[in-house]
């Protein structure tokens, strides 16, 4: 079943949230932020969860389900779930932005630990919401050559992918991103 691979990668989401909950226990035990945990997570948060995931998601299964003859329920899921993807954006934008406050004041800490305790509340219920109520009773909309093509479609996304990130990261130091 082309969720299977989404369903792998909450795993790994929700070991980068327990991870960032050590933080921030860290971060109220030391009062203070370590900068290069807050880019490595907002690397993963922007790039994996973001790009990769939300991506296959929103571009792939959400299109593809769009385009059936879905229960009201199911598409007020899916639009539930849209709208759960900008907020996660959003949150990763208000970190980097409360890191770097933090950077020229430390008194920024309680923001940084605020919205990382907000990371750690919103995605176990979020991942919950898909794998357990949205993902498998979804599949049944689509034949099983539609599935097999869904999960050829991840794999070419993925694929994809790191050549995006990469394109990305030339052109930034190019001064063009």
């Amino acid at each position: 079943m082309p969720i299977a691979p989404l369903m792998i990668e909450h795993r790994l989401i929700e070991r980068t949230i327990k991870a960032m909950k050590g933080e921030v226990d860290l971060m109220n035990t030391t009062g203070r932020v370590r900068p290069e945990f807050i880019d490595k997570a907002v690397d993963f948060m922007r790039t994996y969860a973001d790009r990769c995931h939300h991506g296959k998601e929103e571009d792939i299964l959400f299109r593809l389900l769009s385009e059936k003859a879905v229960s009201d329920q199911y598409k007020e899921t899916m639009e539930e779930l849209k709208e759960e993807h900008v907020r996660a954006r959003e949150m990763t934008a208000r970190l980097v932005a409360a890191k770097d406050r933090y950077l020229v004041n430390r008194t920024a800490l309680a923001d940084v630990t605020g919205i990382i305790q907000e990371f750690v509340r919103f995605y176990p219920v979020h991942i919950e919401k898909e794998d357990r109520h949205f993902f498998i009773p979804c599949m049944a909309y689509f034949s099983t050559h539609e599935q097999d093509e869904m999960l050829q479609s991840f794999w070419e996304f993925d694929r994809m992918l790191i050549h995006e990130k990469y394109r990305s990261v030339v052109e930034n130091l190019e001064g063009k991103g």
